[in-house]
Formats: structure tokens, sequence, C-alpha cells
């Protein structure tokens, strides 16, 4: 079969308009399908991590905006004697932008000593003492320090909050890369009017073994009578429950993903049963120098499968680059979620490439290959 490689990719270039029109449609389509694929596993990392099982989130009840949630910051103090509880960890949450935005803003504030206990951050430039020593100093994820190009030394203003960034990090967690963090009681004076003594939200850390359940609810309980009732959660049922609106949004783009595939099967498909209408004479040539109708059966499918993963490759390399040097993410109500590209989005790509390939070079195969040698031959 590979003695006939120079043969199949002369067909292909004899037609080369045609041939760059199918690959590029089918890049296009791919591309769209690797964006898609990339934000589905990023809420789905974001949702479904040990971490995000083993850490709840206490906020305000009936709140959904970080600005409506206010929180005593002394409830730490009573979380933190709960048996069962390791540590917690007070957190202001300010945004620029609570709707769903592409560009979201987002500070938390965090006591300098719970930061590095708390977060999983290596410092990419800057230092912790600096971080440690200005009360006004911010550490600055690598993913929002491109898209606004921010360097340590600088001021970053949104709203009533400037910072002095001190240092950027990379997170373990890729959707914290768009996060900035703070001291606490600066983000709590920062804003106009002072709000010591009240945090957005508690991260409570459990120790190994604890039923998240049962601590959810007697934090809860805890607090029912207290002056701010809370509703508890873990901290992926919390971020899932933020995002609702945007999960079903992004649930909905799985479809256009089959839409994409859809889209290059058509294409392929297409572009082959054309290109074997136009050679069914040389198809009956080929035949009666001996090749066997099985034979042209899989160059016709050699023609579509290659059409199909030059177009796969193009669009899922483009993709993955563009993801990985832009650091896009979406947000809502001080949650993210990154657009992280993945070994595993790319390999599924290119084996729907050659799927999608196969499937489109059947038809056109089967007729090449039933070809009537002399009604071929009469053919103008």
């Amino acid at each position: 079969m590979f003695k006939f490689t120079p043969y199949v990719f002369k067909s292909l270039w004899r037609h080369r308009g045609r041939t760059m029109l199918t690959v590029t449609g089918s890049a296009v389509a791919l591309f769209v399908f690797c964006f898609v694929g990339a934000v589905q596993q990023g809420l789905a990392r974001l949702t479904s991590s040990k971490e995000a099982e083993r850490t709840l989130v206490v906020f305000q009840e009936n709140r959904f905006c970080p600005a409506s949630s206010k929180l005593p910051e002394d409830y730490a103090r009573t979380v933190s004697k709960m048996p069962g509880v390791k540590d917690v960890v007070p957190i202001k949450v300010f945004t620029n932008n609570c709707r769903a935005s592409l560009d979201v803003v987002v500070f938390n504030g965090l006591p300098p000593e719970k930061l590095r206990t708390a977060r999983k951050l290596e410092l990419e430039s800057g230092n912790w003492t600096d971080f440690d020593s200005r009360t006004d100093a911010a550490v600055v994820g690598q993913a929002i320090a491109a898209r606004r190009s921010l360097k340590p030394g600088m001021k970053f203003t949104i709203g009533d909050v400037t910072v002095s960034i001190v240092g950027t990090f990379r997170s373990t967690v890729a959707a914290e890369d768009n996060f900035i963090y703070t001291h606490l009681d600066f983000l709590q004076r920062a804003r106009g009017k002072s709000s010591v003594g009240t945090v957005t939200q508690l991260e409570v850390q459990l120790a190994e073994g604890t039923k998240a359940d049962e601590i959810s609810r007697a934090i809860d309980a805890e607090f029912r009578s207290g002056p701010v009732a809370t509703t508890t959660r873990s901290k992926g049922v919390f971020q899932r429950d933020t995002l609702a609106d945007l999960a079903e949004l992004i649930g909905f783009a799985h479809y256009l993903g089959y839409a994409c595939v859809g889209l290059v099967l058509a294409l392929v498909a297409t572009t082959t049963v054309m290109a074997v209408q136009d050679r069914i004479k040389e198809h009956a040539v080929l035949q009666t120098l001996g090749l066997r109708p099985a034979r042209i059966f899989r160059l016709v499918l050699a023609e579509s499968v290659l059409q199909s993963i030059a177009g796969g490759v193009l669009g899922i390399g483009c993709g993955t680059l563009l993801l990985f040097l832009g650091g896009f993410a979406i947000g809502a109500e001080g949650v993210t979620i990154a657009f992280q590209p993945s070994l595993e989005v790319a390999t599924l790509g290119v084996v729907v490439s050659v799927i999608v390939g196969l499937l489109a070079g059947i038809i056109p195969g089967w007729q090449a290959a039933g070809t009537e040698i002399v009604k071929a031959l009469r053919h103008a």
C-alpha cells in the first residue's frame, strides 16, 4: 500500500484549490472543537478535584455575588474549634464584574500567613518577603498578568482597589492563575468604606476521615440563630452552584462540538465524492492494469483520511497554541474557569479526525471500487 503513497498525494494536489479549502474548513471546525473541549475540561477539573471535595466554603445564606456576602470574621474562630476541622481561612473577595465575563478580575484577600498554606503557589517573579512587608502588596496569577501586561513594581487599579504588584505566580489549579491575592485587612479597608471585621467567605479545610456533610450541617446549625446565617457546601458544589448558568451554556456547547464533527464529515465526504466522480475513467484504467477493487477502495479511503487528518492537526495545533499563549478564562461571581490546553483534548481531536476521514471515505471508496470498466472507459 505504501508504494501508492505518491499517487495519493498527487491525486490530492491535482485539485489543490479544492483540497486546501477542505483542509481549511476542517481546521476551523476542529479549532472550535478544541476550544469547546478545553472549556468543558476546565469546568470538570475545577469542580471535581480532590481538594474541592475536602474543602468547605461557608457563605452568607441566600447570597450569590461576593459583594453581597458579609460574614463576621470571628466566625472563623468558632469553626476552627469544631472537631474534624484542620484549618479555617477567612477570605475577602472583590471582583470587577459579578456577571459572566471573559476578562473578570478577582481579588482574594487572605491573611499573609494563611496564603502559602491554603494555596499551592509558585512564584515566577518577586518574593514573599515583599508581600509580607507591604500591606498593599499583591501577587498576580500568570494568566491575568499576561492578559493585562502586569509586572512586579507596577500599580494596578480596579474600581476603588489599587495594589502594588510584588510578584507573579503559577498555581497547580489553572483557574487560580486568573486571581490576584492581597492582604485581608487591606482589602477590607480598600473599597471606600471600611469593612473591617467582615469577610466574604470562610474556607474550611477538613482533617482526613472527616465527613464533609456532617461538618457542613454543624456549621450552619451553629450560626442559624446568629447575626448572619450561613450556607456551607463543599468547594466543588459551591463552584458548580455559582457557575450553574455558565455550566448550562457549556453543556449546550457540547452539541457545538458534535456539529463541528458533522461539518468535517460533510466537507471531506463531499470533496472525496467530487474527486471520485472526476476520476471515473482513471479508476477503470487502474483496474485494467491489475488493481483490484479493494485496492482502489483503500486508495480513496487514504485520500479522505489524509485530508481529514491534515485539517484536524492544523486546527488542533492552532487551537492548542492559542489556548497556551492566551491564558483565556471565563468567570462569574468571583469563580473562574480556565481554558486549559491538554494532551487529552488534542489526542481526542486527532482520533476524531481519523474516524471522520474513514467514515467520509466509505461511500466514495465503494463507488470507485464498483466502477464498471467498459462503461467507465466510454465516459466522456
